[in-house]
């Protein structure tokens, strides 16, 4: 198959100039690249395209439907929910994700969102800032309680390829793993039961896909049978967490921590329930868990190598 014409409706929200491109460049005679697209330029943008590689921009009926020559669209990411799927299989549009290219990358932030609240470092580090360090008549400070890695459970919900991964990292500190089968299933093996995992968990973290049965998930009903002393650490995908409800458990001490890397509108509004800043025990990082620079790069020449292997007839990765 040949095939000329791309558009990357979003690469700045994967590339800010530290990259290297050239793979990608390679793989279409012609490119127009966009470091953003808003929802009014999408349809214009993609007219003419034959491939069309977009991270975040959402590509609804009306929008797949103008573009005529479109073959293929290529998700860099791996959340397809932005993609209407159904119109683009019935309008002949092959679509492919990309897949763990920041699994090492996703590993580390999780690890670090933990050992940071067990050890309440943040905390201390804005103690220091404020001078509470300067003020005091011991040489160091002890007033907020410090946790160990080492004895403690980890629940992981979603036990794919990050779930295993953080899994793997997890016992090397000595924590013991729970796998928390889904929601009322018959556990696998190696799994148990979802609610005995929450309810036995010191930290649990998420690495579950949004679906209309994890929307909502954790609310505070689901948050009341963790243990008061649990942190809850979300890099998976906003919507799995009510965030309303986090804001309120925290504050309310029904859990003592949380970690979150995503939201469920992003950008977040600036009055959004989980930027408040009297929420304690709470750090949030603006969902860039999966952004180290080679991540970033192995995702660019991911990008390239599926529409290579769909020119030769043979497409990776497919989802619709």
């Amino acid at each position: 198959m040949t095939l000329k014409r791309g558009v990357f409706l979003d690469l700045g929200s994967v590339d800010t100039g530290d990259l290297d491109r050239r793979r990608l460049s390679a793989a279409l005679e012609e490119w127009a690249w966009h470091d953003f697209t808003g929802p009014a330029q999408c349809a214009e943008r993609i007219a003419e395209a034959q491939v069309v590689v977009s991270n975040k921009c959402t590509l609804d009926r009306a929008a797949l439907s103008g573009a005529a020559q479109l073959k293929l669209v290529v998700i860099a990411a791996t959340g397809v929910d932005h993609v209407d799927l159904d119109a683009a299989r019935e309008i002949g549009v092959t679509v492919c994700n990309s897949r763990d290219y920041a699994t090492a990358s996703v590993t580390q932030h999780v690890l670090t969102l933990m050992l940071n609240l067990l050890s309440r470092q943040s905390a201390y580090a804005n103690r220091v800032r404020q001078g509470d360090w300067s003020r005091a008549r011991q040489f160091c400070l002890l007033d907020l309680p410090i946790r160990e890695a080492s004895g403690l459970n980890l629940g992981i919900i979603g036990y794919g390829v990050l779930g295993r991964s953080v899994a793997r990292a997890a016992r090397a500190l000595g924590m013991n793993v729970l796998v928390a089968e889904r929601r009322g299933r018959t556990p696998r093996p190696d799994h148990l039961p979802f609610e005995d995992v929450v309810a036995h968990a010191d930290v649990l973290s998420l690495h579950c896909p949004l679906t209309d049965e994890t929307r909502n998930l954790f609310d505070r009903a689901m948050m009341q049978r963790m243990k008061r002393t649990a942190i809850l650490i979300n890099t998976a995908r906003g919507g799995i967490v009510n965030e309303r409800d986090l804001a309120s458990c925290l504050k309310d001490g029904i859990i003592s921590g949380a970690g979150v890397d995503v939201l469920g509108t992003e950008p977040p509004p600036a009055d959004h329930p989980l930027l408040a800043g009297d929420i304690p025990g709470l750090i949030v990082t603006p969902h860039n868990a999966w952004a180290s620079g080679r991540a970033r790069q192995a995702l660019l020449d991911q990008v390239a190598s599926t529409i290579r292997s769909f020119l030769r007839g043979q497409p990776v990765n497919r989802v619709g």
